[in-house]
């Protein structure tokens, strides 16, 4: 099932299959989100829970015990209820059962927001710990905007600007998990720009990040805000060729290479205690036309 919601700046469309974004279009119906093109990734916005990446031979220890999980978790391909919906918000909703419960032992409930205020989209993942213990857990966002958008400018000409300038080095891959941050930033001050040559190796992952927001488009032309206040880790990523940029904000990130410990102590990993909750949220926001 499929929920629309709509103002005069924006339309957006949500699978209940995963809570994902679907689509996302501005005020002239022009589509600022991945069609989903089975030729290059079927994703479009999957929600990344209660692992962000690749565990280590796609399994983990929690209390000693060994558990097996997919990359990016379980939620993006698990059916959500609706808790809520309206013209411009709804609420959707999954719950722990058995079949979360083999991969991940802890009772909990997310729920998953989105709102429309004027030319912004935002997303709100909010996590309870219905146990009686300390709950471990990863969050992620992975919308996939157009590349190009539809504002005109060279695929090659699009440009991620962060926030603020990024110096740190990034980490290399190896088969899915993180290893050194041995790799020479590609950004050039707070600039990013955009080929298809930066992700032949794979996605870009900062662990360390200063820049909360960044900016994405053709430098003169509308351009597209991602915002992620209190989310302290990023990726980058597409398939070289394809029609799409993911820019990733996360609340954890892959195991590191040789990781053998508990799920726990997976750097990124934060704690949620018994009754209390917590929230992870982003936004994407469209500059307004130029006539406006």
């Amino acid at each position: 099932m499929t929920i629309t919601l709509s103002n005069s700046h924006l339309k957006a469309q949500i699978s209940t299959q995963g809570a994902e974004l679907t689509a996302l279009c501005d005020e002239a119906g022009r589509e600022l989100l991945w069609n989903g093109d089975p030729a290059f990734w079927t994703g479009r916005s999957p929600l990344l829970f209660p692992v962000v990446g690749r565990l280590r031979d796609d399994r983990t220890l929690i209390d000693g015990r060994s558990h097996s999980m997919k990359q990016h978790g379980f939620a993006r391909a698990s059916l959500f209820e609706i808790v809520d919906a309206g013209a411009e918000a709804c609420r959707l909703r999954l719950g722990s059962s058995d079949a979360t419960q083999e991969q991940y032992p802890f009772d909990f409930r997310l729920d998953v927001t989105y709102h429309l205020n004027g030319a912004r989209l935002v997303f709100t993942a909010s996590v309870f710990n219905l146990g009686d213990r300390a709950m471990p857990v990863s969050f992620g966002f992975h919308p996939a905007l157009r590349w190009p958008l539809p504002y005109g400018g060279e695929r090659d000409a699009h440009e991620i600007r962060f926030e603020k300038a990024e110096a740190a080095s990034l980490h290399a891959l190896s088969d899915g998990l993180i290893g050194e941050a041995s790799r020479q930033t590609p950004v050039q001050g707070n600039r990013l720009p955009l080929h298809d040559d930066l992700f032949q190796d794979g996605a870009l992952v900062w662990s360390k990040l200063d820049s909360r927001m960044v900016r994405y488009g053709v430098p003169g032309r509308r351009s597209v805000t991602v915002s992620f206040p209190d989310m302290p880790h990023l990726g980058i990523w597409t398939k070289p060729g394809a029609g799409y940029v993911c820019i990733e904000p996360w609340q954890g990130y892959a195991d590191p290479v040789g990781f053998e410990g508990e799920f726990k102590d997976k750097p990124g990993i934060v704690t949620i205690q018994p009754g209390e909750s917590r929230d992870f949220a982003m936004e994407i926001a469209v500059d307004p036309p130029a006539n406006s």
